[in-house]
């Protein structure tokens, strides 16, 4: 819709709601008095006024624009960071404007999307922040009355005279405050007096996503801005041997055929990149375009040798004396290997990035999960000063990890340099899929043994799988020695598991390939939570013993007895009769503790039925109970489609999946019933967004065995054919 003269109501909205005088407030670190910084962002440019800190702006009326420093993914950041804000400011959130603060590490302090780290890295720091404003604001106030200052606080965004009640808006404060030195260490609430924390507050990116009018990376536009979409070596690591143009060239609309390569960690993948007037000309110059791959010089594996290859690397580490010693005086013994499938992120909306490359400086729009290290990786291989760099986040339509990789902005800045315009980079959903970095596949060697009393006496496993980081040298390392053994942990396995069985034992081999991989949700825990708690349920079944008690005798610290007890009183654990397809599994990883209880049983036609999912999650201290149980529903069903659903498999080097007709997801019709709890505690904040993905697989796994008798220990399975 337009308004006024070729005005859209987006940019209306935009221009009329960034007036004003501000102040803003906020800190990362220890700042000065005399800190000065800018607002600067894909919507506005530096504000009148004087500014004091950062993440905070008030104008003369009153609205209050807070500043949202890390990606929104769907996980819920874009309302937790500023309703954690506005309890400590004292301000109704319908007070709120909510802003994507632009990569500046300076001023922002860390700004990755990954680890589930917003809320539990992030809550001391934003809480201070707004207590320290509203202080300011009380302040002045209070001499403006030529009052104490304690008769004086501060609700609704107005500092409030106790004895008189005369009240006056914030807005008429701003200007003196922001003269004022920001106060250090001031006392924040408990939390029996919040107002907002804790809250199931509605989430304000809801009505934005629902009316049309959030702005995603396939959104943003810029005037004069071409497209380009690339081909690329579906074997990742092949060579442009040559290409003809001249039928692309021939498409009405497009500008130029050029090579472009993009850095995946070690390597540089080749691509030839067709760039248009629009992305429709750009897509139908590519599907003339001809290009001859260089694939020599590298493997081209398929799905069976990569397997069989992590099965030998299984038998690779030396024995551990200790370990074994223990094992063979165990009264039973138990061993099992669990195999999972390399995955691909499939985020519903494929990656694109738009760039504007000018003299000595670099402008980036995009759905972007990691600002910081893409502006630092832009500064390096562009030559250009991180200061010229400026990173601008949209919504992300899902990241999971793979929109943290500076890859494809690199790509558009070299594009944009060399068309000297802004560059729009869309990668199809069969490049999205096709490409990678994807999740690693991983097996499992799994031993444990049992004294008299049915205790876990020796647990050990031995994961193969391309490790994570080891293709970021030009040349994977070289197997010199065999893998050693340590006494950390699994990936994903409860940590007072250690604390409770005599002798452990971890160790792994790097498995090589040119498959380029990476973080996916819950990286490395999403795999290694699905061998170690089936395993751990194998054990207790082998020990005779309930699979929810087994844990608890298992996990003494006090934190899980209460979670293990909660958590059979939510699932009415206690009620399961014999042989009735109950499954539970406990995982632990980003700081959250998740336990699932999943119930299954056999439909009309013989077929498995996937019947309820019990989820408890304990994150400790926590912001919005709808945005925690909006995560664990997500991670239960994207953990529903890793298991019986989808895999990324491979064919002479080439993944074979490239679109949704072949990598089948979870419909609604696969959705089981989903009751989510929440662990209250006073623990420090956790994570939420990652922890609730891995305890399904195996949950879901464990109620099978005991509806069927049936181990499965590689996924995925076909649950029509249990």
């Amino acid at each position: 819709m337009k308004t006024g003269k070729g005005v859209s109501r987006r940019m209306f909205i935009q221009q009329t709601g960034l007036s004003g005088i501000a102040l803003t407030i906020g800190t990362y670190g220890a700042v000065s008095a005399t800190s000065t910084v800018d607002i600067v962002n894909d919507q506005t440019a530096a504000k009148p006024g004087t500014e004091l800190l950062a993440w905070i702006s008030i104008d003369q009326s009153g609205q209050v624009t807070l500043m949202n420093h890390r990606s929104e993914m769907g996980q819920g950041t874009f309302q937790a960071i500023p309703q954690m804000i506005a309890e400590e400011l004292e301000v109704d959130l319908d007070q709120v404007t909510i802003l994507f603060a632009p990569a500046n590490p300076a001023k922002f302090g860390p700004q990755p999307q990954e680890g589930s780290f917003s809320v539990r890295g992030w809550y001391k720091q934003l809480l201070q922040i707004g207590a320290a404003a509203r202080e300011m604001l009380i302040e002045v106030a209070a001499k403006k009355w030529q009052v104490p200052r304690l008769d004086c606080y501060a609700e609704h965004g107005q500092v409030i005279h106790r004895p008189s009640t005369k009240k006056i808006s914030y807005g008429l404060l701003v200007e003196e405050a922001s003269r004022l030195t920001p106060p250090q260490n001031v006392s924040l609430k408990n939390r029996k007096e919040y107002k907002l924390i804790g809250k199931p507050v509605p989430r304000q990116d809801i009505q934005l996503k629902t009316n049309g009018t959030a702005q995603f990376g396939l959104d943003k536009k810029l005037p004069g801005m071409l497209y380009a979409v690339v081909e690329r070596n579906p074997r990742f690591r092949g060579k442009v041997s040559r290409f003809d143009a001249s039928n692309a060239m021939a498409v009405p609309g497009v500008r130029q055929v050029l090579p472009v390569q993009r850095a995946v960690f070690g390597s540089l993948c080749e691509g030839v990149a067709v760039v248009a007037d629009s992305l429709w000309a750009a897509m139908q110059g590519r599907k003339v375009l001809e290009v001859d791959w260089d694939d020599s010089g590298f493997p081209h594996p398929d799905s069976d040798q990569l397997a069989t290859q992590m099965r030998e690397n299984l038998k690779k580490p030396g024995q551990s004396n200790q370990f074994e010693a223990a094992y063979q005086n165990a009264t039973k013994k138990l061993e099992a290997i669990y195999e999972t499938p390399y995955q691909s992120h499939s985020c519903m909306e494929p990656l694109n990035c738009i760039a504007h490359v000018q003299d000595n400086c670099i402008e980036i729009w995009g759905p972007l999960q990691e600002a910081n290290w893409i502006q630092a990786d832009l500064s390096e291989r562009m030559g250009v000063p991180k200061e010229n760099v400026v990173v601008n986040m949209t919504f992300l339509g899902g990241g999971f990890g793979r929109k943290a990789f500076p890859d494809y902005p690199h790509e558009a800045a070299l594009l944009s340099k060399a068309m000297k315009a802004p560059v729009q980079v869309v990668w199809t959903r069969e490049d999205d899929m096709s490409q990678g970095p994807f999740r690693p596949g991983a097996f499992y060697a799994c031993k444990g043994g049992l004294d008299d009393c049915g205790h876990i006496l020796a647990f050990q496993t031995i994961t193969a799988t391309q490790l994570l980081g080891q293709e970021w040298k030009p040349e994977p390392y070289p197997d010199t020695k065999p893998a050693g053994y340590n006494t950390g942990n699994l990936p994903g396995m409860a940590s007072a598991y250690v604390k409770a069985i005599p002798h452990v034992s971890f160790g792994g081999v790097g498995t090589h390939s040119p498959i380029p991989v990476m973080w996916w949700r819950a990286p490395s825990a999403c795999t290694a939570g699905f061998a170690g708690e089936s395993f751990i349920d194998e054990l207790a079944h082998l020990a005779g013993q309930d699979p929810m008690e087994f844990r608890k005798n298992h996990l003494p610290d006090k934190r899980y007895q209460a979670l293990i007890d909660q958590l059979k009183s939510i699932s009415n654990w206690e009620s399961r009769a014999k042989n009735a397809g109950w499954g539970v599994a406990i995982t632990e990883c980003f700081g959250g503790i998740c336990g699932h209880v999943v119930q299954v049983s056999r439909k009309s036609d013989g077929k498995v039925r996937i019947n309820k999912v019990i989820a408890l999650m304990d994150c400790g201290w926590y912001v919005n109970p709808d945005i925690i149980r909006a995560q664990v529903e997500g991670s239960i069903i994207m953990g529903l489609g890793a298991a019986i659903k989808h895999e990324t498999t491979f064919a002479d080097g080439k993944a074979v999946s490239q679109n949704f007709n072949t990598y089948d997801m979870p419909r609604m019709r696969d959705t089981p019933e989903i009751d989510v709890h929440i662990m209250g505690n006073d623990e420090p904040a956790g994570g939420v967004g990652e922890p609730g993905l891995p305890p399904f697989a195996p949950a879901l796994c464990n109620a099978i065995f005991d509806l069927t008798g049936k181990r499965i220990r590689t996924l995925p399975f076909k649950l029509d054919e249990v």
